[in-house]
């Protein structure tokens, strides 16, 4: 796992009801798909890293109420060496000045670069990165909530017993219709992270 920092919307409304929660301490972010755009053939390049519209203001409005903000993502294509490590240190030094220019910063970014069958604990659906982010940070699995496009982000945030909420955005919309049966109803879903970070500072999440 590689930890630290180097230097689509849609139009689809929140499914099911909600049930007010406590303000988390910590967001914790997926990258692709929920930050930046997704793509099937990786993202590879400082080119390839468009952030999806909405996300930086929402990650800022979370920040400037007072929440701290990470990111967890797996990141395999390091593995397979499409891209390298410097590679990353450019898309995230471009997050990184985005932020910055509002006066907020990430507390961690952090990755796995293992492929699937590396058999390690921090790919999710393994719970490893969410495991470092809270033994790091000092909050608690309840303070915290993770925010990701995937079914196997929502099994590593259930397994390191961190609260879950997931987009539709970046491969959300697919990975909804894919488990349909699957999701629990705990589970609610937003269009995308601006619209949830609009809805927890409204007092309906």
């Amino acid at each position: 796992m590689l930890t630290g920092i180097d230097r689509e919307r849609m139009s689809i409304q929140q499914i099911g009801s909600a049930t007010k929660r406590p303000t988390p301490g910590m967001v914790i972010l997926d990258r692709d798909g929920v930050i930046n755009y997704d793509s099937d053939h990786y993202i590879r390049s400082l080119q390839d890293w468009i952030p999806i519209p909405g996300s930086i203001e929402a990650i800022v409005r979370l920040a400037q109420s007072g929440m701290r903000i990470a990111v967890a993502s797996n990141q395999s294509g390091l593995g397979r060496g499409f891209f390298k490590v410097r590679d990353l240190n450019r898309m995230h030094g471009r997050l990184l000045d985005l932020l910055a220019r509002h006066q907020v910063s990430l507390e961690v970014i952090a990755l796995c670069p293992h492929l699937p069958g590396d058999q390690c604990d921090c790919r999710k659906p393994a719970p490893g990165m969410l495991q470092h982010i809270l033994q790091t940070s000092g909050l608690s699995a309840g303070q915290c909530v993770y925010i990701g496009d995937s079914f196997r982000d929502w099994q590593a945030a259930e397994r390191a017993g961190i609260p879950f909420v997931h987009v539709l955005s970046g491969k959300g919309a697919r990975e909804l219709q894919k488990h349909a049966d699957d999701w629990p109803a705990s589970v609610q879903h937003y269009s995308d992270l601006e619209q949830w970070s609009l809805a927890l500072l409204a007092g309906r999440w």
